[in-house]
């Protein structure tokens, strides 16, 4: 069987030609439940035997799947970041004037924020016990200073405030968006595409009225 990392894909948790295990189940089906599992009860108190209890299947039918609980992890998290990575390689991100280039950032990372909800919450909650945790929070650290750089950029060029250090812009900004994991209902009455516009008015333009 192929390994996890060979597997994982920036567009789907799975590879392409979704490889088959017991009936009823494919990696994919069992990768999403494992992610809900992973956030109810925490990554480290999720066991193999609660993971074959919410799925009812035995603990060696999730091995026809994946390798290890580890390799679910890393699949899952391979998803949240791909989506992210690959924002900074659209061309809106790397060309045209900064403060745009930050908005089209800002918002695609709340689209994928969205749409792949319960893995970017996974993302979000790690502590970094172990390797795999380690090396998904370095992405995600990498992507937090790329963003950093756009706001020095915009600052630079003068569209944006230059008394705030783009560091501490770009800690609060994502701890705005960061937050949505912690409320945000997809298929209630905040619309994605309105979310992302509330979230850049608050970013870009504050809470005052115009004079």
């Amino acid at each position: 069987m192929p390994s996890a990392s060979r597997t994982a894909s920036t567009d789907a948790p799975a590879a392409n030609g979704t490889k088959r295990g017991r009936p009823g189940y494919d990696q994919q089906s069992v990768l999403r439940i494992a992610v809900d599992v992973f956030n109810r009860h925490g990554y480290d108190a999720t066991s193999m035997g609660i993971l074959a209890e919410n799925l009812g299947i035995s603990k060696s039918a999730i091995y026809h799947h994946v390798p290890s609980k580890g390799d679910l992890l890393k699949l899952a998290l391979d998803h949240a970041l791909g989506g992210l990575e690959a924002i900074l390689e659209r061309p809106e991100a790397t060309s045209g004037a900064a403060d745009a280039r930050l908005e089209f950032v800002l918002r695609q990372t709340v689209a994928v924020l969205v749409e792949r909800l319960p893995f970017v919450t996974l993302l979000l909650r790690l502590r970094g016990n172990t390797d795999i945790e380690r090396d998904a929070l370095e992405r995600r650290r990498a992507f937090d200073h790329k963003v950093a750089g756009l706001i020095s950029a915009a600052r630079d060029e003068g569209s944006l405030r230059a008394d705030i250090d783009p560091r501490t812009v770009s800690r609060l900004l994502f701890g705005m968006i960061n937050s949505i994991v912690e409320w945000y209902k997809p298929g209630g009455p905040l619309s994605p595409q309105r979310l992302a516009d509330d979230v850049i008015t608050m970013a870009f333009d504050g809470l005052h009225t115009e004079a």
